[in-house]
């Protein structure tokens, strides 16, 4: 009996071992790029063509470089405000348009939300001329609110928000938001005191997906960006890319200080994006 209890035991443990095997070369694999580019922004110019691992002098004159020669902190606060207006107004519309489509009934809505899906099918590239064109004609870039509303306007409403808030808020069951009701609570206040509070985890990674995709959008600033004050943080490094050359050191650098505000919002929100799956396996 001993021999045949232990045999199991040894199967769990050896699988369980290959499990942990398997996530510590995935984290390495994932993670190495990051360090390498954070140890290289140490590095000085001599050092960067040894292809040393770990700086034998580091330094962080090229953080100074960065900070103090270059447009980084404003093209930093460019798209910290592009990224986080756009991020909250998807939050709110996408939920409202979301919450609408799951609890309400009405003539067309799965018209309208086929319609919201369809666009998901558009590629962006195929909308860029248009946007371009009704932005040149308001003459919205020729103000500095116009000019960031040309660059938050595509972004500041989302069809998969929308998807994915409909789907969560589908999820919730009626008598609860009923109940509400007969107490006289106003449709508003259900929405915004006890249906968004249970759509939480949702919420979470919709501002991950949001933020990530306008802190690293390119094409889109790119194209409508003609003022240099205007630019954002991947414009203005890529442009910063050509004007450094070699100088690999202050790429690196400013390539360290551009994840910071990702790792900031993942750091937010991941508790959030936790808690929703561990909820989702006790139902199940």
């Amino acid at each position: 009996m001993t021999a045949a209890t232990s045999t199991p035991r040894k199967r769990v443990d050896t699988r369980t071992l290959l499990v942990y095997v398997a996530l510590t070369v995935g984290v390495v694999i994932t993670l190495f790029p990051f360090i390498w580019m954070l140890l290289t922004s140490l590095k000085g110019f001599q050092e960067l063509f040894n292809l040393n691992f770990l700086p034998s002098q580091p330094t962080l004159d090229n953080y100074r470089q960065v900070l103090t020669e270059t447009r980084f902190l404003q093209w930093f606060g460019n798209s910290l405000l592009v990224a986080g207006v756009t991020t909250v107004s998807v939050l709110f519309f996408d939920s409202l348009v979301g919450y609408t489509l799951a609890k309400f009934d009405f003539p067309g809505k799965n018209i309208v939300f086929v319609l919201i899906l369809s666009t998901l099918m558009i590629p962006t590239e195929m909308l860029v001329i248009p946007w371009f064109v009704g932005v040149s004609d308001l003459g919205l870039t020729k103000s500095v609110p116009g000019a960031y509303f040309s660059i938050m306007f595509p972004g500041l409403i989302s069809a998969f928000g929308v998807f994915l808030m409909r789907q969560f808020f589908d999820t919730l069951p009626n008598d609860l938001l009923e109940a509400a009701r007969i107490d006289g609570m106003h449709e508003f206040g259900i929405f915004w005191r006890i249906a968004m509070p249970l759509v939480r985890p949702a919420l979470a990674s919709l501002a991950i997906f949001t933020f990530l995709g306008n802190w690293n959008a390119f094409l889109w600033p790119l194209i409508v960006i003609q003022q240099p004050q205007f630019r954002t943080l991947p414009i203005g490094t890529a442009l910063f890319n050509g004007e450094a050359g070699t100088q690999w050191g202050l790429i690196m650098a400013a390539s360290s200080l551009a994840v910071i505000p990702v790792l900031i919002v993942f750091a937010i929100f991941q508790r959030q994006i936790i808690e929703g799956v561990v909820l989702t396996g006790m139902k199940g």
